[in-house]
């Protein structure tokens, strides 16, 4: 099944949680807590949303920073995505 997002709508896979700190030391599992970057794997169309005219700014591939709690969870596939509105985007990362 593939995930086609609608209006300003982006699909997102969280990137996996560090096991180990920066120092070395061993994370448990319930202390891990999600990262809030992902990968971009769909974008939706854009145009006109709520009355007012968007372009989308993200594009698929692009590893990006999101809200806490932005989205809906989705398992597809046993693959699980978030959808987000491209305004819980935070910040897109540009590695060089």
């Amino acid at each position: 099944m593939k995930l086609v997002p609608l209006g300003d709508r982006v699909v997102l896979k969280q990137l996996v949680a560090e096991e180990t700190t920066k120092s070395g030391i061993i994370l448990p599992g319930q202390s891990k807590e999600k990262p809030q970057q992902a990968e971009v794997i769909a974008v939706g169309p854009g145009g006109v949303v709520d009355g007012k005219e968007v372009s989308m700014n993200v594009k698929v591939g692009q590893q990006v920073i999101f809200s806490k709690y932005a989205g809906t969870n989705v398992d597809v596939d046993g693959e699980e995505y978030i959808i987000v509105r491209q305004d819980e985007i935070l910040a897109v990362c540009e590695c060089s």
